[in-house]
Order: structure tokens, then C-alpha cells, then sequence
């Protein structure tokens, strides 16, 4: 026990040595902040890093849409122009800013000054007034988009080695051009005229006033009542005495009903009012059954509601027809073939083989008046005397030269080539048909005029046609189309045709189905002329206010049925037929086309159509007040035309018109099924049901194609915003240490004039303080002297462009936009094809001229469109069984070829 005690001491001290440090010399442990703190800082983080992120992503964004708005233009430009693409220091305008500044432009004063130059003097094609108006329009042209010398009058001989290279020539232009070109084809004038009733001894009983008769209450109709007297146009020169026959329209089914009535029609003269059908196949009709001449008429019972009956009063003191007006017009057979009847399938040079035409009439004709004409059908009515009619049309058949007038302005794509036209010759005054046309395309010039000025180029070559002769039988457009027809094959992607754009409150359109939804959605986005909140495509519902109890039932059933027939449209646009200079585009050599504008109701003040009461004082006080209208067209015509240029990837639907096809086989099988023709349609249905297939592929190629395009766009803009921010960026550190900011190329200051005074640096490259600077970062400079306002601009423009032009021409990434433009290019070429591929050289039977198996005039209406045609009157007009299976293996075989050509 004592050993045990002594060792307690030691184990004492060792067990002090081991106590531990006192509590306050420890450091203390780590205390953890609470868990929801922790999640709070944590949470406040991500939300400042994700702010910071959206704040970026928002700014770049917002940076490449700016870099795309500016530069666009610029970009596609070198895309597309390759080699030929030039820089310019503008702003390239393009899209939604280019269309903003165009509509801007087009206004009712400036085109009812257009209207009062064309529509206030005759002129007839051919005549001395007519050449005036050529002059006028390249004036404008010349004026408006800078193509040539206002004053100079570049005339050219068709046929020539000028007038060839001026057409063939466009797609080697750089600057706007226009000129005239000069054709000859054979057209009438009238001599001396007469309409008489005899007695049974050969004795003039009565004489009819041939001419219309006006006063001063209108003007220019006053004064130029007789300056061009009432006759038809290529009518044929004769005389001739018979009994007087009423064949209602002149249609084939009152003919036939005439027949099966027993009537005997031989030397006969035939009278047929207006309306139903063009006025040639009238005389045709006749001519056929053997009557000895034709007498045509205008009824108010084709006036609807506006008429005496009902209480309105004879323009020019009201709305009704002046019953003294007379329709002139041309008596050619439209349905046969257009333009010059004696060069039919190529052009009228002055030298030109001549042959007998096949498409005008060999019987004489005269267009009368309602006055005269209830003098004539009192003689066949119950009790009449039915006395001998006796007509003389004497004619001067000859070569007279007519004008088209073409302007031009090149774009980057020089093989695509968008082309408007309207025709500007008239019968007498045309302040309508075609003045109103002339006007809205004044306007149209005007605005794509503002355009160039702002440094527009159109992606594609734009050409403006100014028609002549047109109402003789579309003969300039004609003669011009079968003069450069390869021509147009090779280069042309679509037509816009204007004729009259107002005669009435109701707007409509006619197109080949692939520009169907292209011209609706134009339409959608133009605001309605008269009434607020509406659009122009909702006035494809308007009618007149002029209401009346009385109103025949032929006519509101002919209405009521076309009215029903388009609107079973799925887009509500119409067919194109013929009867307007479209005609050669469509139905000759197949391009995309479209025309439209307004026309009457029956329930509008009645248009006195190609009388000398078509005249400036009618379109002003009725036809369109304010002229709204006229210019909601020239809005219309210009928005569809900036944008056919300008589309990367052209604006036809294929697939809708692919669709269509059936239902155009729908009509042909109803219509066999009501024959004893037993026809197979079903290997035709196969073949459209395949290029149905295959146009489905081609929409999908269209969007891939374009959006690799804009892909490439936004990718280029965001390095280029980058190398540019990049850049200001360096500048303003430079600056900062007291170093100059050089210009992005070592010359750039060299371009100002030492005789000039600037600032230090003519640009400084884009790295501006906030509000030193303008949008594109330049130094502001006012200069002290003479002009040096303008040189400075131009300097810094200079400067500017020294700058992007360096850029552009290092960093484009040509090879890839080759590839994606090449990619696009063979899309547009598919699309331009589509229509090319319903052309078959061998033509439609007895009417060669028309090759378009899938749509034409038809043979019996001239103005209305039959679609299949050569199919269609295999079955309806020829009855021939063998010939209607031949067409529909024609038709097939046709419809297969496109399917592989638009395959991808």
C-alpha cells in the first residue's frame, strides 16, 4: 500500500500535464448557417446569373435582329449577285421597311392627275393621241426610276438589231432602262357606216344615228363625241340586206335553240345584245348558221337595278345608261387565237409574211345603241312590219404601227424576271378600261421609284410593260410575246396583268391556282378604300347601293351563278380565261399569272363600257369618288409586285394547284357522265395524285431551302455583331489610355478632300460614347462652308462603307451561301416550271395558238375559262369518244412528265 501511495505524486504531475487547454483557448468550431439560409443565397445566385444570361441572350438577340434589319438586304445582295454584286454605302431596303415605305407613296390627288393626262383626249391605237400616251409613259418612267433622259425618246423597229438587244439585253443591265418598241400588225379603221329600215320597194324608211350624242354637261364627251365614230374593231368591211332575227346573247345555246325552233337564219341579219360571251363569237355564231351580217346592242336590262324602270335618271344626269351609248369593240374570234390576225404564232415586223387571217369574221358588223335598237326589235315583235334591214360597214383594213413602252430595273438575280403590265390604248376617251389601270400603275412606278432613291435593288429583275392595241385583240402583248417567247421561257417566273382597276364597288382576282393564297394574303393586308377596320380582300363582298324592284331574272341568274361558282372557290380567286393581256403568258408559253381589280355590280352606277361616255367626268363623280379605290389597286399591284421580286424563295403554291387538277377531273367525269361517252379517267387521276405526292416534297424542299438560307443570315450577323462590338469595345480602351482609335483600313480618311474642312477622323471606327454619336456611330460634324454639308455625308458614307465593304468581302462565308443559294435557286426553278409543264406544243384542236392543256378561253365563251380544255370539248362540243380518250392520255402523259420534273 505505501509503494502504491509514493507513486500517486508522479501520476498526479503526468495526469496535469495531460489536462486539457481552458475552454477559451480553443478556436471556436465553424458554425453552420441554417439550411434555408443556405438555399436563399444559393437561389439568389442562380437568379442573378440567370438575369444576367436572359439579360445577354435578349441583348444578342436583339443585336443580330438589328445587324439582319440593317445588313439583310446587303447580305442576300452579295448572296445572290455573286460576281456581278457591287457595295453600295446605303442601307440595303428590304422586307417590311421596304413594302412600310412603298405604301406610303401612292396617293388619290397624284392619281387622278395620271387619270386626267390619259383619260382627256381620245387614243385609239395607232393614232397620233395614242403615241402621245407612249411618250407620256416613258417620260414617267424615265422620270421615276431614272431609266434614261426625260426627253429622249428611244425608239425602236421591231425586229431590228436594237429593239431584239433592248429585251434579250435585260439580264446583262445594271441601271434602269426603258424604251418604245414599235410593231405593225393589221388593223381597220372605219370609213363610212349605215343602219336603215326599207320598205317593200327598196325604200329608206328609216335611218338610225349611229354616232353617240352628248353635250357639255360632260365635258370631253362633249367635245369629242364623233372623234372616233362607233364600229367594230377588225370587223369585216361589206354590206349586206336581209330580215332582222333575235338571237338573245349570241350564245351557242340560243343559236341552237334558234335551229330546233326552225328558224331559218341564211342571209338573215342577226342582232344579239351584249353580255353572256365575248363579242366576236357572236358574229361567229352568225356567221356559221348563215346569217348575212351582225347588229349588236347594249340592254338596260343588263344594268340590274340602275335603270329608268326603277327611277334613275340617263347619265350624265344620273346613274342609269345614257341610252344613246354604244359599245365599240373588237369582233375577232379571241378563242381561236389573239393578236395580229395575219402573223398568228410569231410577230408583226414591218416586213413581216402576211397571211389571211383566220380569226376575224366574214361577215360585216355594227354595234348600235338601246335607242336604236328598240327601233329595230319593234319590227320583229308582235305586230311589227319585219321589214328589210340594210347595213353598210365600210373599213380600211391596212398596217398601222403600234407602241409598247418597257421599262426595266435589273436585279441581283438576272435570270428571274418579275413583269407587270397594263395596256394604255382606249376607244375613244377609256377613263376606266384602260386609264383607271394606267393610273394605279402610274402610282405603282411612283412608289418602286421612292424605292430605288433609298437604295432598293429588287432581288429579281422587275419589267414594266405599257400595252398598245390591246383592244384591237391583245396585239401588243401579243406581238411581244411571240417575238421574245424563248425569251420568256427562260427567264420570266410570273405576270401581274391590270386592265381597268375601277368600274364598280366589287374587288376580284383571277389567277393560275399556284398564286391563288399569294394574292389573297396581299389583299388581307391592304386597308379597305371606303370603309374603316375592313380590308381589301373584304371587299370582294361589296356591292352597289343603288337597289330597284325591278330587275330581270336572266341576268340575276347568270350573276347568282358566277357569284356561287367562286365562292365554292377554297380561296375565292377566279380562273384566268382570256380577254386581257395575260393571255400570251398563260396560255401560250405557261407563267404564273394574276389580274384583278374592280368592276360593277348590279346595283352600281352603270359603266358605259368602251362608249365615249367612259369618260373623266363619270370615273370621277361615279365610277370612284376620291379615287380610294384606284389606289388601294396601285397599293395591291405594288405590294404583290415587291414581294415576287424580292421573295428568297418564289410565292407559289404548287400543291394548291396540284389539288385543283382534281377537281377539274371532277367536272370533266360529270360532264361524260352525262354523254354516252364511256371514258376511263382513273390512269389520269393516278398521275395527278402523284404530282400531289411529289409537290408535297417540293413544299418541304421550300422551307429547308430558305430556312438554311436564313440560318446562314443569322449565324454571318452574329459574328458580325461580334466583331463590331468586339471592336468598339478596343476603341474605347484605347481611348481611355490615350491612344488613337485608327480606322478600320488605313485610307479611310483619305477620301475626304483636303479642300474640305473635317473633323480629325472622317469615322471613328463605331466606338462612340453614348450619345456622341448617331445610330451607325458616327462623329457629328458640322462644317462652316460652301457645300461641305453633303461632302462630309458622303465622306462618312464613304468611310462607313470602306469599313462593312471590308468585312463583308473577308468574312462572307461565300462557299456556304453558294451552296444554300444554289439549293434555293433549283427550288425557284422547280416553281417556275410547274407552269411551263402544262404547255404542249401540238395545242388545243382548231385552235393550235392556245397550248395550255390545263386551262383556256373556252371555245364558245372567249372571255370565260374552261379548264382541261382540249379534253373538256372532246366530250361537250365534239362528242368523239376516240378523241376524248386521246386527250385524256395526252393530258396524263403531260401531268407525269411535270410530276418528274418538279420531283426533289
Amino acid at each position: 500500500m505505501a509503494d502504491l501511495d509514493e507513486k500517486k505524486p508522479f501520476e498526479k504531475a503526468r495526469h496535469l500535464d495531460e489536462i486539457p487547454v481552458p475552454v477559451a483557448a480553443v478556436p471556436p468550431p465553424t458554425r453552420q448557417p441554417p439550411r434555408g439560409r443556405r438555399f436563399l443565397v444559393a437561389f439568389l445566385k442562380l437568379a442573378l446569373l440567370t438575369s444576367l444570361w436572359i439579360c445577354a441572350r435578349r441583348w444578342t438577340q436583339t443585336g443580330v435582329e438589328q445587324e439582319l434589319e440593317a445588313h439583310e438586304g446587303r447580305w442576300i445582295s452579295r448572296a445572290f449577285g455573286g460576281e456581278a454584286w457591287t457595295w453600295s454605302p446605303r442601307k440595303v431596303l428590304r422586307g417590311k421597311k421596304a413594302e412600310k415605305l412603298f405604301l406610303s407613296v401612292p396617293n388619290p390627288a397624284s392619281a387622278i392627275a395620271a387619270s386626267r393626262q390619259y383619260a382627256t383626249k381620245p387614243h385609239l391605237a395607232g393614232t397620233d393621241g395614242d403615241f402621245e400616251t407612249a411618250k407620256n409613259f416613258l417620260r414617267l418612267l424615265q422620270t421615276e426610276l431614272g431609266a434614261g433622259a426625260p426627253g429622249s425618246i428611244p425608239l425602236f423597229s421591231a425586229g431590228t438589231p436594237e429593239s431584239r438587244n433592248a429585251t434579250l439585253g435585260i439580264p446583262q443591265l445594271t441601271k434602269p432602262t426603258a424604251w418604245i418598241d414599235t410593231y405593225y400588225p393589221v388593223m381597220n379603221t372605219p370609213l363610212d357606216h349605215s343602219v336603215e329600215i326599207l320598205d317593200d320597194n327598196g325604200n329608206v324608211v328609216w335611218k338610225a344615228e349611229l354616232e353617240e350624242v352628248a353635250d357639255e354637261t360632260d365635258p370631253e364627251a362633249g367635245k369629242y363625241f364623233d372623234a372616233v365614230t362607233t364600229w367594230h374593231g377588225l370587223s369585216r368591211g361589206g354590206s349586206a340586206r336581209g330580215k332582222l332575227v333575235y338571237a338573245n346573247y349570241g350564245k351557242k345555246e340560243d343559236f341552237d335553240a334558234l335551229v330546233e325552233q326552225g328558224v331559218d337564219l341564211n342571209g338573215s341579219i342577226v342582232i344579239t345584245r351584249y353580255g353572256g360571251i365575248f363579242r366576236g363569237l357572236k358574229v361567229k355564231g352568225a356567221q356559221e348558221h348563215g346569217a348575212a351580217a351582225c347588229l349588236i346592242y347594249s340592254d338596260p336590262r343588263d344594268d340590274g337595278t340602275v335603270t329608268v324602270e326603277n327611277g334613275y335618271a340617263p347619265y350624265p344626269h344620273g346613274p342609269a345608261r345614257n341610252p344613246n351609248s354604244v359599245q365599240r369593240g373588237s369582233t375577232q374570234f379571241l378563242s381561236i387565237y389573239p393578236g395580229d390576225p395575219t402573223t398568228p404564232g410569231y410577230p408583226s415586223y414591218e416586213n413581216s409574211t402576211r397571211t389571211n387571217g383566220t380569226n376575224i369574221p366574214s361577215i360585216p358588223s355594227l354595234p348600235i345603241s338601246w335607242a336604236n335598237a328598240q327601233v329595230l326589235l319593234k319590227e320583229i315583235q308582235e305586230g311589227g312590219q319585219n321589214r328589210t334591214i340594210s347595213l353598210v360597214n365600210n373599213v380600211d383594213d391596212k398596217v398601222i404601227p403600234i407602241w409598247n413602252v418597257l421599262g426595266v430595273i435589273p436585279g441581283h438575280i438576272k435570270d428571274e424576271v418579275v413583269v407587270i403590265g397594263n395596256h394604255r390604248d382606249a376607244w375613244v376617251l377609256g377613263a376606266v378600261d384602260p386609264s383607271s389601270g394606267t393610273s394605279s400603275v402610274h402610282e405603282v412606278i411612283r412608289g418602286l421609284g421612292a424605292l430605288l432613291r433609298h437604295g432598293w435593288t429588287p432581288l429579281r429583275t422587275i419589267v414594266i410593260a405599257s400595252w398598245d392595241a390591246e383592244e384591237y385583240g391583245l396585239i401588243g402583248s401579243t406581238e411581244w410575246g411571240e417575238d421574245f417567247e424563248d425569251w420568256i421561257d427562260e427567264h420570266v417566273v410570273a405576270y401581274l396583268n391590270l386592265d381597268g382597276s375601277v368600274s364598280g364597288s366589287r374587288f376580284n382576282v383571277q389567277a393560275t391556282p399556284s398564286l391563288a393564297h399569294f394574292l389573297r394574303a396581299a389583299a388581307e393586308e391592304i386597308p379597305h378604300p371606303t370603309q374603316p377596320g375592313k380590308t381589301l380582300w373584304d371587299a370582294t363582298k361589296d356591292r352597289g347601293v343603288l337597289t330597284g324592284d325591278h330587275i330581270d331574272a336572266e341576268v340575276l341568274a347568270m350573276h347568282s351563278e358566277a357569284e356561287a361558282e367562286l365562292a365554292a372557290s377554297s380561296t375565292g380567286v377566279g380562273v384566268l380565261g382570256s380577254g386581257s393581256d395575260y393571255t400570251v403568258f398563260v396560255q401560250r408559253t405557261g407563267v404564273a399569272s394574276a389580274g384583278g381589280g374592280f368592276g360593277s355590280t348590279l346595283q352600281d352606277p352603270v359603266y358605259h363600257y368602251h362608249s365615249i361616255f367612259d369618260s373623266e367626268r363619270w370615273i370621277e363623280l361615279y365610277g370612284d369618288p376620291g379615287f380610294f379605290r384606284h389606289v388601294a389597286v396601285a397599293k395591291y399591284l405594288g405590294l404583290q409586285t415587291i414581294r415576287l421580286a424580292d421573295s428568297i424563295v418564289l410565292p407559289l403554291n404548287t400543291t394548291h394547284h396540284a389539288f385543283e387538277l382534281e377537281k377539274y377531273l371532277e367536272k370533266v367525269e360529270e360532264l361524260a357522265s352525262t354523254t354516252s361517252l364511256d371514258v376511263d379517267f382513273s390512269d389520269l387521276r393516278n398521275a395527278i395524285q402523284s404530282l400531289q405526292k411529289a409537290s408535297l416534297k417540293l413544299d418541304h424542299e421550300k422551307v429547308e431551302a430558305e430556312h438554311k438560307l436564313r440560318k446562314l443570315l443569322h449565324k454571318f450577323a452574329r459574328r458580325h455583331l461580334f466583331r463590331r462590338t468586339f471592336r468598339r469595345a478596343l476603341c474605347k480602351l484605347k481611348r481611355f489610355l490615350g491612344k488613337d482609335c485608327a480606322p478600320f483600313r488605313k485610307d479611310a480618311s483619305a477620301v475626304a478632300s483636303p479642300a474640305i474642312p473635317t473633323v480629325d477622323k472622317a469615322f471613328e471606327c463605331s466606338g462612340m460614347k453614348s450619345g456622341k454619336g448617331n445610330k451607325n456611330g458616327l462623329l457629328p460634324f458640322k462644317p462652316r462652308v460652301g457645300h461641305a454639308p453633303a461632302v462630309a455625308q458622303e465622306q462618312r458614307e464613304q468611310a462607313m462603307g470602306e469599313e462593312l465593304y471590308a468585312l463583308d468581302k473577308k468574312r462572307f462565308p461565300s462557299k456556304k451561301f453558294k451552296k444554300a443559294v444554289k439549293r434555293v435557286r433549283e427550288v425557284n426553278k422547280k416553281l417556275k416550271l410547274f407552269e411551263r409543264g402544262f404547255i404542249d406544243e401540238e395545242g388545243i384542236k382548231d385552235r393550235e395558238w392556245y397550248r395550255n392543256l390545263d386551262v383556256a378561253p373556252g371555245k364558245w365563251l372567249g372571255y370565260g375559262a374552261t379548264t382541261f380544255p382540249a379534253l373538256t370539248e372532246a366530250i361537250t362540243i365534239d362528242k368523239n369518244h376516240t378523241l376524248a380518250v386521246y386527250e385524256a392520255k395526252r393530258l396524263q402523259k403531260l401531268v407525269e412528265k411535270l410530276t418528274h420534273v418538279i420531283k426533289v
